[in-house]
């Protein structure tokens, strides 16, 4: 039934600072944006090698999310990643602060934590 995952929905209370980190930070390519004036919104069509990925969306005002460690629901986006340490290098020389690297106790494999402007928990994962 299922055929993949078609895109993940987001929405960021600063578009343009969402706008910069998804594009210049982790290097997503824009595919479309739609400003939808009756609606105050923007809609960024972003995607990662070539593949649609991810929906980010701006509201006037959208109301927060409140968030809790191991709470029920979405926990995390992770991307995957080839070079651990190059990929923090990327986040380095943009600022970003990550939590320290760590070792998945079931496949031996290196990841971290981060987060976006809106504080939406991101990990990279090295495959």
């Amino acid at each position: 039934m299922l055929l993949r995952l078609h895109h993940l929905a987001i929405i960021t209370s600063d578009y343009a600072a969402a706008k910069r980190f998804y594009t210049d930070v982790l290097g997503l390519e824009i595919l479309a944006e739609t400003y939808r004036a009756e609606r105050d919104s923007y809609k960024l069509d972003l995607a990662l090698n070539g593949q649609y990925l991810i929906e980010l969306f701006s509201f006037p005002s959208p109301p927060p999310r409140p968030s809790y460690p191991e709470a029920a629901g979405l926990r995390h986006l992770a991307f995957a990643v080839a070079d651990l340490p190059a990929a923090l290098q990327r986040l380095d020389a943009h600022g970003v602060r990550y939590e320290p690297i760590r070792v998945d106790e079931l496949t031996g494999r290196r990841f971290t934590f981060f987060t976006d402007p809106d504080g939406l928990p991101l990990e990279f994962y090295e495959i």
